[in-house]
């Protein structure tokens, strides 16, 4: 089965080949103070004891692989994460009861294991701690998650394009959602100013001056997926690894776990963002963070953000090979593509932010010029992570369609 033409957008990706990418192997020694292997033991270690935890199914599409015009596709399918259906499962709720146990620490002179926390050890001091963060819907679906599980108050801040169906997803764990009428970056900072205000505990996923230690426990809690495909993967090292934008926390956390891991062996880093919500692209482009303003307006809501993360960008300003978009009109047809499955290759369900790398792929391999641009031929083995399931079934029925 040839892939539907369909699936290429019309001319090239927009592509930006980094001119500041270190190939050197050697992880720099500096970029350990914000993620190390040694670093992400503790974090997995943890989370592989919480309740529910099973590793997700890394998928070798042998079939769409034939057909895109590479060796292998591995594909990270986060939608069977916890019961969140979504690889940020992991870093909001372990910042969270990281957070905790300093909380309680303070107080009592004694940090408490997580344990503890699971077991109500300390309920009088959690219950009055308020956690809060702005999301697009799944991390503040994890950090609500969290702060049930170890039963602490909890406020989160949506924006104006977050589907009521995300919004209901995290008042189910009984958070306080506050929505604003701005986008993304508004809600981040909304949130911050107001928990200087009410003395709560922020525990976001991005970045800022003045706010730069929790966001690395975040980052640690997403290792968990990648020392998992590690092993799934066995003696085998992919030759691309095409990874969502965002802020660029997810991105950060893969590049830095990989080029520590493989050194001169790792991957080449693709970063993979909404054509309206290009910041890491155009931070890239320009030498620096650039902040994009507006709407953001993608199909990908998980991706539309406009301001990079400080950390991440430490990290992705050396350690990615090239930053490129993805067509909008690409996004549900690849979903259905891997709701049908290919020739006997597994069905998946992947949401709208899940499916960026894959389309970013299959379009390139469309194009000669493309393909040629990022190193893509019939020997490529491509590592893709996919970062959510239906998140929001009523957007993916939608998007996937009855016949999905």
């Amino acid at each position: 089965m040839a892939l539907p033409k369909m699936l290429s957008v019309d001319g090239e990706l927009s592509c930006f080949t980094n001119s500041k990418f270190v190939s050197n192997g050697d992880y720099p020694d500096n970029l350990s103070r914000i993620a190390s292997l040694e670093k992400s033991k503790a974090a997995i270690d943890e989370i592989t004891q919480w309740p529910g935890y099973t590793a997700t199914p890394l998928y070798s599409l042998i079939n769409l692989a034939k057909d895109t015009g590479v060796d292998k596709i591995w594909y990270k399918d986060e939608s069977k994460r916890f019961h969140l259906k979504s690889f940020k499962a992991l870093g909001g709720a372990y910042a969270v009861a990281r957070q905790l146990q300093s909380r309680v620490a303070e107080v009592t002179g004694e940090e408490p294991s997580v344990q503890d926390l699971f077991d109500k050890k300390f309920t009088e001091i959690v219950s009055q701690t308020v956690i809060s963060c702005a999301t697009d819907g799944n991390h503040g679906r994890s950090v609500s998650w969290g702060c049930q599980m170890f039963g602490c108050q909890c406020v989160i801040y949506i924006h104006r394009d977050v589907s009521p169906g995300r919004q209901q997803a995290i008042e189910a764990f009984g958070a306080t959602v506050i929505r604003i009428t701005g986008n993304y970056d508004d809600s981040v900072k909304q949130a911050d100013m107001d928990a200087k205000r009410h003395g709560r505990i922020i525990v976001s996923d991005t970045s800022y001056e003045g706010y730069m230690e929790i966001p690395k426990d975040v980052a640690l809690g997403y290792t968990v997926l990648l020392s998992e495909s590690v092993e799934q993967l066995g003696d085998e090292i992919p030759t691309h690894v095409f990874i969502q934008g965002g802020v660029g926390g997810l991105a950060a956390a893969v590049c830095a776990y990989f080029w520590e891991l493989w050194g001169e062996l790792r991957p080449r880093f693709i970063v993979v963002e909404p054509e309206n919500a290009n910041c890491l692209q155009q931070s890239a482009r320009a030498g620096s963070p650039v902040i994009i303003k507006g709407n953001l307006d993608t199909l990908m809501a998980g991706l539309a953000c406009g301001e990079v993360s400080a950390l991440a960008w430490e990290i992705l300003s050396i350690g990615t090979n090239d930053f490129i978009t993805v067509n909008e009109a690409s996004v549900p047809l690849t979903m259905r593509l891997l709701a049908q499955g290919i020739n006997g290759d597994p069905s998946i369900e992947a949401g709208e932010s899940a499916v960026a790398g894959l389309a970013a792929l299959i379009t390139a391999r469309h194009s000669e010029v493309d393909s040629q641009r990022l190193g893509l031929d019939r020997s490529s083995r491509i590592y893709i992570l996919g970062t959510e399931g239906a998140t929001d079934p009523e957007m993916y029925a939608k998007l996937v369609g009855s016949d999905g």
